[in-house]
């Protein structure tokens, strides 16, 4: 499996897929830990099949002991031993049912536990070129399946496999002759399922793919809810995800109908042999060669040998379906991230200097690898610094927070902290070390207080409070409904942009870090917001180093230094007096933006 930064459509692609029920062998690691509940399931499911074979034992006594010896006691023998081998079944069927669902139940679980944990830490790059409804597809609706055919369809399978098998032996003992005609017709029934299968498999994994095209465009547009009703594109969309509704109904109306003609078929020779046999045993019974209780007998193991051989083919388009979403999920699980921690990370001092260095680094993201935005690169922040970084759009501003992150690795060069190559740390431990304030605020769906000790959950409610005071939220917070207790909405759509800012802000100081990464983070501030932020953090950048983008110049006059980009190179750097001075293109866009300012 290639690294986590290739998608899941090229992972598709770019290798024969095994489609088969081995893929199903994958879910062995899930079961292995529930190995006893397995084994009761077993015992219940032998019972239980045990108990069905046992009644044409009860049958053919009944019939020739009660009914043709007209013997009553034989008859009430017969009828008790029915009676408690009912009993039997009933009560090895509710085990049966209740271990084996409460298993699948379990083990998805699990798998959805793992998923998660596991998609959680791929790298951003792998979300560059695979979609998030994808991965939410694979989550839900293929776990679901393999849910079902765990809690169900396993079962089912192993107890048919045991009927048709455990029936076609006490059919050999009741009457070899009319058993030698009913196997005739199997190479009839094996070879249907093994051509419709492989059709079957195909239109599964057909079926799914759709169905998580439709689960993206869905979770995309409902996201972007607000941009479609201003553009008012709700009809497009619509008619878009309606579109994509009807290929994923007809790729599973494609694969019903192929499962359901696989089940006609099996049913129809199956039965339609059985009918032929029980034609021929009748002649037997006339003239004598067997007794009718043995075709009675007969008659109903053909019947469960029937039965369970049809639900086998019924079953059989679940087992591949599952083998289809086995399949995606061990994808997911097997994409390996980019970015994770050596294998004997190198350990930061427990506080460290806030030392952040570029080296000749060159840069391009996963999805655009022929366009570098950064190209030997050099930067130094040094303890207690603070450094600014303008330039035009697209000049590779953002990415320089990216890669000081590590949510990325250059192509070429060294990024490094504290002197220390980012690629021999713990991912987590560097960003530990870091506050993000990104320019696009993301607020959780939770209440203030959880929201602003994101970063450490462990906060006391006066370090949240102070964190919000030093960020100018505190008044706002306060004047909410329940105060810090209060739910701020999806999104946090009940407050405003700046005051969304601010709690990010809030959320980044608390975390003290060594270190402070301000993607514009006071560009969607009022005038008198801005102004309290901008002091608050002018006391916290004492001590620390502070990595500043800017768009708006005005936010970065006072930087101890501002470096300017171009086309991801440095084309200058100094204070804000010292490049105007010069002229170039820090001049260029201080004399348009000061001057609109003036002009405003």
């Amino acid at each position: 499996m290639q690294h986590g930064s290739r998608s899941l459509a090229q992972l598709a692609e770019g290798r024969e897929r095994g489609r088969d029920l081995r893929r199903l062998r994958a879910l062995g690691r899930y079961l292995a830990p529930y190995r006893w509940t397995i084994l009761a399931t077993c015992v219940a499911l032998v019972l239980a099949a045990g108990s069905v074979l046992s009644l044409g034992i009860g049958v053919r006594f009944l019939i020739d002991g009660g009914f043709a010896g007209g013997r009553a006691e034989a008859l009430d023998h017969a009828l008790e031993a029915v009676l408690i081998v009912v009993v039997v079944l009933a009560v090895a069927t509710f085990f049966r049912s209740w271990l084996v669902t409460r298993l699948g139940e379990r083990v998805v679980a699990d798998l959805r536990r793992d998923l998660f944990a596991h998609v959680i830490r791929l790298e951003p790059g792998f979300f560059e070129t695979t979609r998030t409804g994808e991965v939410l597809s694979r989550l839900t609706t293929d776990t679901a399946v393999v849910q079902t055919v765990i809690g169900a369809s396993v079962t089912q399978a192993l107890r048919n496999v045991l009927l048709a098998l455990g029936g076609l032996a006490l059919l050999f003992v009741t009457n070899p002759k009319l058993t030698g005609l009913v196997l005739l017709v199997v190479p009839l029934v094996v070879l249907p399922i093994v051509v419709i299968g492989r059709r079957v498999r195909r239109l599964s994994r057909a079926a799914q793919d759709r169905v998580a095209d439709l689960g993206a465009a869905t979770e995309e547009n409902l996201n972007a809810v607000r941009i479609v009703q201003a553009f008012a594109q709700e009809g497009n969309v619509a008619a878009r995800v309606a579109r994509l509704a009807e290929e994923a109904f007809a790729a599973a109306s494609r694969y019903a109908f192929a499962r359901a003609l696989l089940g006609a078929i099996v049913i129809c020779l199956v039965f339609g042999a059985i009918v032929v046999v029980l034609w021929i045993g009748g002649q037997d019974v006339l003239a004598g060669r067997i007794t009718g209780g043995e075709l009675a007998s007969f008659v109903f193991y053909a019947l469960v040998v029937a039965s369970a051989v049809g639900g086998l083919s019924e079953i059989v388009g679940d087992l591949q379906r599952a083998a289809g979403a086995t399949e995606r999920l061990v994808e997911l699980l097997e994409t390996r991230p980019r970015i994770r921690a050596p294998e004997r990370p190198t350990r930061l001092p427990a506080r460290g200097r806030g030392v952040l260095r570029f080296e000749r680094v060159t840069f391009a993201y996963p999805a655009r690898p022929d366009r570098p935005v950064l190209v030997d690169f050099d930067l130094e922040v040094r303890p207690g610094e603070t450094v600014a970084l303008v330039g035009p759009s697209g000049a590779g501003k953002t990415s320089v927070l990216q890669l000081a992150l590590r949510f990325y690795d250059p192509q070429a060069g060294r990024v490094s902290f504290d002197g220390v190559d980012l690629r021999e740390l713990d991912p987590a431990e560097l960003r530990r070390r870091i506050g993000l304030v990104p320019q696009d605020p993301v607020i959780f769906s939770a209440d203030a207080r959880t929201n602003i000790a994101f970063g450490r959950p462990d906060a006391s409610d006066a370090e949240i409070r102070a964190a919000a005071e030093a960020a100018a939220a505190l008044d706002f917070v306060e004047a909410l409904p329940q105060g810090f207790s209060t739910f701020l909405g999806e999104k946090g759509v009940r407050l405003s942009g700046g005051q969304r800012q601010r709690i990010a802000i809030a959320r980044a100081l608390l975390c003290d870090p060594e270190l402070l990464l301000l993607d514009e983070a006071t560009s969607s501030l009022d005038a008198e917001s801005e102004r309290l932020v901008q002091d608050a953090l002018e006391r916290l950048r004492r001590g620390r180093s502070c990595l500043v983008v800017a768009h708006r110049l005005a936010t970065v006059r006072k930087a101890d230094r501002i470096v300017v980009l171009d086309e991801g190179r440095v084309v200058d750097q100094g204070r804000h007096d010292e490049l105007v001075s010069r002229g170039g293109l820090y001049a260029r866009l201080a004399s348009l933006q000061f001057g609109l300012d003036r002009a405003a």
